[in-house]
């Protein structure tokens, strides 16, 4: 685009949505409202119950509130916005309202990655050094690195949204899709893309690639520690402190990674929306069942708070 065209730029979208499949419209509202009910109630009824009961006041429960809260948060930017546009004729967001949406969501993401590295140093020196996990994981220790998951994520979706003010749309302005996303954006530009895309690209190597690396790393570290350990009873145990972690990062990063990868390949616009809800809105319901269903803590601080309730 040259500077001499007389271009009218867009500054609304139609979010798409799931408007093209009219037949089950109500459905997928009913079920994506109790899904997200249920997101909000259990990951704040894990935050309640961290935080009254002194027995889960250590770092692995820590790092497990903040996960709750990024996963509230997450799937709150997108999730209000969707059940409304189910029901409209024609979802339009503004370009500042696409922006922000994209910032939060970004943030929440990118957050959500780091904790889950944190939160894999926390196994690794559980696991790898028992003797010395106190020392390691002191409560100054742990409040930083949740610090800096948030910093980080935060610096990272500000460097892509200060970006966007580079991107001007002069032709189609329907974002197939139901919450602004940065290839969505890509396509819809009429100017060169080729920053914002780099600055996307540096972000998914640093907060993608680094964070599964170093987890990986750890894991490797804590396989290593639990074979060496002699008894059948005491492997299970220790992998079985790992389970619920690794299970979280799995379905995280190989949803997300799918449907980048497949926005980034042009993939199909109806795979990419209802794969999408699997990371966006699926994943911040199973997380907190993910950490209690088979966590004999989180059973026993149930347990306990019955009694005093009955108590009272």
């Amino acid at each position: 685009m040259t500077g001499g065209e007389n271009v009218t730029n867009i500054t609304d979208f139609i979010l798409l949505g799931f408007s093209d499949f009219p037949h089950i419209r109500a459905v997928l509202f009913v079920v994506f409202l109790v899904i997200y009910i249920l997101t909000l109630t259990w990951n704040l009824c894990l935050i309640v119950l961290i935080k009254m009961d002194p027995h889960l006041h250590i770092p692995m429960y820590f790092f497990i509130s903040n996960l709750s809260f990024i996963d509230i948060c997450y799937v709150s930017s997108t999730a209000p916005k969707m059940l409304y546009d189910l029901f409209q004729e024609k979802p339009t967001i503004t370009f500042v309202g696409c922006a922000i949406q994209y910032f939060v969501f970004s943030t929440m993401g990118l957050s959500e990655s780091c904790l889950m590295t944190v939160m894999a140093y926390d196994r690794y020196a559980a696991i790898c050094n028992p003797l010395l996990y106190s020392s390691i994981m002191s409560p100054s220790l742990c409040g930083r690195m949740v610090l800096g998951s948030y910093m980080a994520g935060l610096s990272g979706s500000l460097s892509q949204v200060c970006a966007m003010p580079q991107l001007h749309f002069c032709g189609p302005n329907v974002i197939h899709h139901f919450f602004c996303d940065m290839p969505q954006l890509w396509v819809l530009s009429c100017s060169n893309t080729f920053f914002v895309r780099l600055l996307t690209a540096i972000s998914a190597m640093i907060f993608g690639i680094v964070n599964a690396l170093v987890i990986m790393i750890s894991y490797i570290y804590i396989v290593i520690s639990i074979m060496r350990i002699t008894s059948a009873k005491g492997r299970f145990k220790a992998f079985n402190t790992c389970a619920s972690h690794l299970t979280a990062v799995t379905l995280f990063y190989t949803s997300s990674t799918c449907v980048y990868l497949s926005s980034s390949s042009g993939g199909s616009p109806g795979f990419d929306r209802f794969a999408s809800v699997f990371y966006t809105v699926v994943i911040p319901v199973l997380n907190p069942l993910i950490y209690s269903l088979r966590n004999k803590e989180i059973k026993d601080a149930l347990k306990r708070l019955k009694k005093r309730k009955e108590c009272c």
